[in-house]
């Protein structure tokens, strides 16, 4: 029973870590993503 706790709590702290990365990725990338200058388009905005 304790092996079984021990991988269940092994898996959960992977799948967490893995989750916490991921979401940090996407937020980096999309704050450097904000931070480009916007590249001046053919349209004149209204």
């Amino acid at each position: 029973m304790n092996n079984v706790l021990a991988i269940v709590a092994a898996a959960l702290l992977v799948f967490v870590s893995g989750g916490v990365i991921y979401l940090s990725t996407v937020e980096w990338r999309d704050r450097r993503r904000r931070q480009q200058p916007v590249p001046a388009s053919g349209r004149a905005r209204r």
